[in-house]
């Protein structure tokens, strides 16, 4: 993270004992990582980009299919099990290295809210340059999850989303999205979040609900 801006954190609301009082979720550790995995973690969004965007003659697939059963072959036999890989754990890359998420970096995050910057890659396009509308979804739900985290609330799972899209989201523009609690009711939070590009320009919105586990949900 030497190239980019540290995030300014509060963690003065943030309960760690909830993992042991609220529902059946397993605790997750902060990935240890070593100096390679961010590097391939973005080599693998730049080859997803190309997947989706490469004109080529086929026998250029068929090479590039061979070296893609290499690396199959090569990683196979390191799979592990959740909460084992780094992959959604490695919270200070982009997307907590998880090529699930898309690779937006924390900005500041706190008990009033979080935000995040990024940009969204060629792998996201939905249409006439626009990023897929299925996407802005997946961004907030992960919003959500970390607002809900950084409140100090108890472990919650999604109950609600609703996004309204006000704009079209472009590609590869730096853009900001933001979120904080709305209100509480018991085991609901309740959150807004907003889209936004680099003039302050209002490009989706959220409304979601977290409901609290109980202890035998998962």
């Amino acid at each position: 993270m030497s190239d980019r801006v540290k995030p300014v954190i509060d963690r003065s609301a943030v309960d760690e004992s909830r993992y042991e009082r609220h529902g059946g979720f397993p605790k997750a550790s902060r990935a240890k990582i070593g100096p390679n995995f961010g590097p391939f973690v973005e080599a693998m969004r730049t080859l997803q980009d190309l997947a989706v965007s490469v004109d080529a003659p086929d026998e250029v697939f068929g090479a590039a299919l061979a070296q893609a059963e290499q690396l199959i072959a090569l990683l196979e036999p390191h799979r592990a099990p959740e909460l084992q890989g780094p992959a959604g754990r490695a919270v200070e890359l982009p997307g907590r290295g998880s090529l699930l998420l898309p690779p937006w970096q924390l900005a500041e995050a706190g008990p009033d809210g979080i935000r995040m910057t990024g940009e969204f890659r060629r792998y996201h396009l939905g249409g006439n340059g626009a990023v897929h509308g299925g996407v802005l979804p997946l961004l907030f739900d992960e919003l959500l999850g970390m607002i809900v985290h950084y409140a100090g609330r108890p472990i919650s799972r999604t109950a609600f989303l609703h996004v309204n899209y006000r704009k079209i989201t472009p590609l590869e523009t730096p853009l900001t999205v933001r979120g904080r609690v709305d209100r509480i009711e018991g085991r609901k939070t309740f959150i807004t979040g907003e889209l936004l590009d680099e003039q302050g320009n209002l490009l989706a919105d959220c409304e979601g609900l977290m409901v609290q586990l109980l202890p035998w949900q998962p």
